[in-house]
């Protein structure tokens, strides 16, 4: 029987910003009721009205380290990725995640293979690594493997549950590189305590050697997040990426 399976080999992360409840003005409101009490939540929804005062206060929360009041607001991220970039997302347990699930739908033929700019070779011991390109041989290598065994892999796959195997059974054949999505919420604290681990930034005041794949879906989570709470994310960098 011939197998019309198209496959699909992709290089790239992505994240997209589903849902939010984040802005530098609800770390205000949540910050100021230890000292005004109730009714703060008016006083705080225009960050511009005492620009100085807001900026002042979130400045000191984060040079103090006074976390909880980023803890109130929400990002929900729609990621992605190949399943070896969740399984490091899932030491996070800051955060809540859904992920597509392989028991209930058939996973389809789609692998991550590193694109021509992701370092290759490994130098240093584990916790310092540095990382260099590959020579052309190497990249060649790279994608001709990952290319034939994810396409053997997936039909060993489709085999099985052409003989009614069940789905649950039948992925246990599939590699780490084939492509699966979630949902995952973070409220600013964690957001920065993820960052300050899953990017590698000059500044930085514990520095991190992350994985290439979670620090593409990190950047992008960055990015929403820099433009959802400017200040709050100002501050983050001028501190040394520590979270509060």
């Amino acid at each position: 029987m011939t197998d019309h399976t198209e496959y699909v080999f992709r290089s790239d992360i992505t994240v997209e910003l589903v849902r939010s409840s984040a802005s530098d003005a609800d770390v205000l409101f949540a910050a100021r009721v230890s000292t005004q009490g109730e009714q703060t939540l008016e006083a705080a929804k225009n960050v511009e009205t005492d620009a100085k005062a807001s900026k002042g206060l979130l400045n000191y929360l984060m040079r103090d380290r006074h976390g909880s009041p980023f803890e109130h607001t929400a990002m929900t991220f729609y990621v992605h990725a190949p399943i070896f970039v969740f399984r490091e997302f899932m030491r996070h347990r800051i955060a809540s995640y859904n992920e597509e699930s392989g028991r209930y739908r058939e996973l389809r033929p789609v692998f991550y293979v590193p694109g021509s700019d992701r370092n290759l070779k490994q130098v240093g011991k584990p916790g310092a690594y540095e990382f260099f390109p590959g020579t052309p041989e190497q990249y060649a290598l790279v994608e001709e493997e990952a290319r034939r065994t994810s396409s053997a892999a997936y039909d060993s796959y489709k085999r099985m549950l052409d003989a009614g195997i069940a789905r649950e059974v039948a992925r246990i054949v599939l590699p780490l590189n084939i492509y699966s999505s979630m949902y995952v919420t973070m409220n600013a604290r964690a957001l920065m305590n993820f960052l300050s681990l899953r990017t590698k930034r000059e500044g930085s005041h514990f520095p991190s050697f992350p994985q290439r794949e979670i620090e593409m879906a990190a950047e992008q989570m960055e990015d929403h997040f820099a433009t959802l709470m400017p200040i709050t994310h100002e501050l983050y960098n001028e501190h040394g990426r520590v979270a509060p």
